[in-house]
């Protein structure tokens, strides 16, 4: 149970991103289709596993205690970062150059340079751009994650539907008042669920 816990943890704060990716979207009438969606889907589960097989290659080198603690350790690292940042963002109203820190301001303008035909759907040329800009931020924390002994079997399919269900619900809620409210704040709950997996991986 713990590790399905931990999994998902992970899996929903990596793609709470596709969330704000898809309200943006939604917000401006650019469609992703299903093979885009599948297609961005596929590139992060492989950069996920890719990263989380670094941190089970990086864990042999380490007694199991020191490897949990560090991975651990990592996780809440990030997770602070993410939050800090979020809330620095919020107050002083500044754009942020990461993609996993971008609210839904930020996410607008990005998914109208994404859709670079301004044909008003993702290509699977863009819907590339788009997954490796997803998956480039969750590389740190895949590898952080193996580390402390997450599942890299349920992480990456557990990635892998979150994705597509999140940018499908980002995408049907992006001209409601919640999407807009939660797109604004989904970095810094990414950066909560980030500090309540390393609590939860640090006390295994």
């Amino acid at each position: 149970m713990a590790l399905i816990l931990s999994a998902l943890l992970f899996s929903l704060s990596s793609n709470l991103d596709n969330v704000v990716v898809g309200i943006a979207y939604g917000i401006k009438k650019i469609k992703i289709g299903i093979i885009s969606n599948f297609i961005i889907a596929a590139i992060t589960s492989t950069g996920t596993f890719l990263s989380m097989s670094l941190g089970i290659y990086i864990s042999k080198f380490l007694p199991h205690t020191v490897a949990n603690a560090l991975g651990a350790g990592a996780i809440i690292v990030l997770g602070v970062y993410f939050i800090s940042q979020s809330i620095i963002k919020l107050i002083n109203n500044k754009k942020s150059k990461e993609l996993a820190l971008k609210d839904i301001t930020d996410m607008i303008e990005y998914a109208e340079k994404s859709d670079l035909d301004n044909s008003g759907d993702i290509n699977i040329k863009e819907a590339l751009i788009v997954a490796f800009g997803l998956t480039f931020n969750n590389l740190g924390t895949g590898v952080a994650a193996s580390i402390t002994g997450v599942s890299i079997q349920f992480t990456v399919v557990f990635t892998f539907i979150l994705s597509i269900l999140t940018i499908i619900l980002g995408e049907a809620v992006g001209n409601h008042v919640l999407g807009k409210v939660f797109g604004k704040y989904a970095p810094l709950i990414s950066g909560i669920l980030l500090i309540v997996l390393g609590i939860i991986e640090f006390l295994n």
